[in-house]
């Protein structure tokens, strides 16, 4: 099959436009298919209870289920999804999710909370379809990176659209259908965009080996080889996932608390600086061309955004700083984490030990476990913790992320440095 001109011109032009291309559809294409899912967190859906449950509660923990669920589908589809299928793949699941929102609109609560589920199901498997077009490349930190903060920005930006929708007399229910609506066409062209970039180089596979899709037993290979190192990690995400998922899904809460209620640009405006700042520090690891090198990096600066966490809590508590700088920070050290394992972390592990597999595997592999904490954090607030406010929860709980993910982090330094003297005896 003829490559078309786009493609063509990719292969000839120089790392500088492939990177920007690249990296600007990935970003676009991601901030879209993030507004299928996460605009509806901008409403708070009040005086809507269910079993004595908020109905917001349900909602997060119904698409949580299916978004769950989709994580562990994805560690066998997506490790084994060829690179023809894609676009298709990516098409197929963000049409089932906003049909989820067309029915969630038309049926009467409380029934209407299984097409949250359905919403969820088909979006967790999204990202490691859009990451395999990036993955194994020699921009692949520039290219992950950018994709991976379309999430921060996205998940201000749809809450400031879903805001304004809002305002314009739209119900809460219809809200994330009409946002749906909006973001549908620009997703198809920047998903036509990405599906024409070409494929790794021989160069790209020599500097961060090559990338196949993984049958069972190859993957299961590769889980026993780094067993010790991967729960760590995995364990280590999972506090990443469950606090950022309590932020992001109850950010308008914890706004009202703070005292910044009824503004949509807050969301926007405190995360723009964070998107910018983990963007230009997670990208610009590409300089640094040893693959080992980089990991160790890559662990350093997971360490260092704990630790921002903890301290800007702090500082907060003591009313030292403000609370946008406090969630402005706050969201910085948790990103400076949560983004690397959606991105480059597994990358450089793999090109670390040339082992030959995909980053999907990993990327789900860990996905699968840390919603699977995301909703044991969510059920606790509400049914072990439920007079404690969203802030004081919040709060409680960047403290201990802190501190435990900080330990999780540096043994996994130890063990991942171990590892690699081992498997390279001539560099120990």
């Amino acid at each position: 099959m003829k490559a078309s001109p786009i493609t063509l011109w990719l292969q000839r032009t120089n790392g500088f436009w492939f990177s920007l291309y690249t990296a600007g559809a990935a970003f676009c294409l991601y901030t879209c298919i993030f507004a299928l899912r996460k605009t509806f967190g901008v409403a708070t859906y009040e005086n809507n209870e269910v079993a004595g449950v908020d109905f917001k509660v349900w909602m997060v923990i119904f698409q949580l289920m299916g978004y769950m669920l989709s994580k562990f589908i994805g560690i066998k589809v997506v490790s084994e999804l060829g690179a023809n299928a894609r676009a298709k793949g990516i098409l197929l699941m963000v049409s089932i999710a906003s049909l989820s929102w067309l029915f969630f609109a038309l049926t009467p609560t409380p029934y209407n909370l299984i097409f949250l589920f359905f919403n969820g199901l088909p979006l967790g498997m999204v990202w490691g379809m859009v990451f395999g077009y990036l993955e194994g490349r020699k921009f692949t930190e520039v290219l992950g990176a950018s994709l991976s903060v379309s999430f921060i920005f996205s998940a201000g930006f749809a809450k400031t659209i879903g805001g304004i929708i809002m305002q314009q007399g739209v119900s809460e229910f219809w809200m994330p259908f009409a946002s749906c609506c909006l973001f549908l066409g620009p997703l198809m062209l920047f998903l036509w965009m990405l599906d024409k970039i070409p494929a790794p180089t021989t160069e790209d596979e020599a500097l961060r080996t090559k990338r196949s899709p993984m049958s069972r037993q190859e993957r299961i290979r590769f889980t026993l080889t780094f067993l010790p190192g991967l729960v760590l990690l995995i364990l280590t995400y999972t506090l990443l996932t469950a606090f950022r998922d309590f932020r992001d899904n109850f950010s308008s809460e914890i706004w009202i608390s703070l005292g910044y209620g009824g503004m949509p640009s807050i969301f926007t405006s405190t995360e723009v600086p964070v998107t910018i700042v983990v963007l230009i520090v997670i990208g610009s690891l590409m300089v640094i061309k040893n693959n080992y090198k980089a990991m160790v990096v890559n662990h350093i600066i997971v360490l260092l955004g704990f630790i921002t966490v903890g301290v800007s809590t702090y500082l907060y508590q003591e009313a030292l700083i403000s609370a946008p700088t406090w969630m402005v920070l706050i969201g910085m050290g948790l990103y400076f984490g949560y983004i690397q394992f959606n991105s480059i972390f597994f990358d450089r592990l793999i090109a670390t030990f040339k082992y030959v597999s995909t980053v999907g595997f990993l990327i789900y592999l860990a996905d699968s476990i840390g919603y699977l904490g995301s909703a044991s954090v969510l059920f606790y607030k509400e049914f072990g913790q439920k007079n404690l406010s969203w802030l004081e929860f919040f709060m409680k709980g960047g403290y201990i992320v802190s501190a435990v993910g900080s330990v999780l982090i540096l043994l996994s330094l130890l063990y991942f440095t171990k590892k690699y003297k081992a498997w390279h005896p001539s560099h120990s």
